[in-house]
C-alpha cells in the first residue's frame, strides 16, 4: 500500500540541536537545492534516485545516503511505491569535536565522495539514533550515540583527497557575489548588481556562477532564503511574516525543497523540549 507524502521533522537533543526527519514520499519531486549541513540518511523501503556531484545515484532499501554540506542535490522516487527514509542534517560544526579528537587537534572537515554506501553496522547505529530522537532521550545518551556514529562515518567513509578544489581566475569575485546573496536574502537583487560585483558580463556571470556552485544565481538565492526561513520558523516567527522577511511570495519553494510546509516545519520544531 502506498503511503501519503509526509515529512516529520524534529530537533534531536544533542550538540545544541541536530535536525532529523522521518519521511515517506511517493509523488514528492525535490528540486535542486542545498543544505547548510550534511545529509545522512537510511532508506527504509522503496528506492530514491537523486543527483549529486555531477551524476545520478540510486539508493535502495537499507542503503545510506551521504550528501556533503552545500552539495547541490535533488531527489525523487525510483520505484512506483515511492520511498521512505530517516535522515539527519549535522552541520560542519557538529563534526568539529570529532575531527579534533581524531586528528590531534586539527579541524579536518570530512568530505564524503561516495553518495550511496552499504554499511549495515552504521545503518543500525543511525536507526538507533532516530528511534531515540523520537522519544527525546537524554542529552548524554543522544550525544554519545551521535559521537559514535560520526566517528565511524568519518573513519570509514570520509575522504580528504577528493575535496573539490577552487577554480582559479574569477572564483574569488564569484564568492563575493555569493556572499552578497548570503547577506541579503530578502532583497530583490538585480542580475547586473551581482555581475558588477564579479567583474563579469551578465551572460558570463550566470555561466561561471553555475559552473562554480552547480546552481544558477536565482536558484542559489532561493536556498539562502530557505535557510533564513528555517531559522526564523524555529524561533517562532509567524509563517506569514517569515515569507515577507525572506522575500517569498508563496510557500511552493519551501515545500519543493524540504517536502513540507513552513507551518508544519514550525509546529514540529516547537514540540522539542531540551532535557
Amino acid at each position: 500500500m502506498k503511503k501519503s507524502d509526509q515529512a516529520d521533522f524534529k530537533i534531536a537533543n544533542a550538540f545544541n540541536g541536530i535536525e532529523v526527519v522521518n519521511a515517506n514520499y511517493t509523488k514528492q519531486n525535490f528540486s535542486k537545492h542545498v543544505h547548510e549541513g550534511y545529509t545522512i540518511g537510511v532508506i527504509e523501503y522503496g528506492a530514491q534516485r537523486f543527483y549529486r556531484s555531477g551524476s545520478s545515484h540510486l539508493a535502495g532499501k537499507n542503503s545510506i545516503i551521504l550528501v556533503n554540506a552545500d552539495d547541490v542535490h535533488d531527489g525523487h522516487s525510483a520505484v512506483q511505491e515511492g520511498w521512505g527514509y530517516r535522515a539527519m542534517y549535522p552541520t560542519p560544526d557538529h563534526f568539529y569535536q570529532i575531527s579534533t579528537d581524531l586528528y590531534n587537534g586539527k579541524d579536518v572537515t570530512p568530505y564524503f565522495s561516495s553518495s550511496v554506501i552499504e554499511d549495515p553496522q552504521l545503518a543500525q547505529q543511525l536507526r538507533l539514533i532516530f528511534s531515540q530522537a523520537e522519544i527525546n532521550s537524554s542529552k548524554l545518551l543522544m550525544e554519545t550515540l551521535f559521537y559514535a556514529a560520526f566517528m565511524g562515518l568519518t573513519l570509514r567513509h570520509s575522504s580528504t583527497t577528493n575535496i573539490p578544489k577552487y577554480i582559479s581566475g574569477s572564483k574569488h569575485k564569484l564568492l563575493l557575489a555569493k556572499e552578497f546573496l548570503d547577506s541579503y536574502p530578502e532583497e530583490n537583487i538585480a542580475l547586473q548588481q551581482l555581475a558588477n560585483i564579479s567583474g563579469l558580463s551578465q551572460f558570463h556571470f550566470i555561466r561561471q556562477f553555475k559552473k562554480s556552485f552547480d546552481l544558477a544565481p536565482h536558484a542559489y538565492q532561493i536556498q539562502v532564503r530557505l535557510k533564513k526561513a528555517k531559522e526564523l520558523l524555529k524561533v517562532g516567527v509567524k509563517a506569514s511574516q517569515v515569507a515577507i522577511d525572506c522575500g517569498f511570495h508563496d510557500q511552493s519553494h519551501f515545500k519543493k525543497a524540504l517536502g513540507t510546509t513552513p507551518s508544519h516545519f514550525q509546529k514540529a520544531s516547537s514540540f522539542i523540549q531540551y532535557k
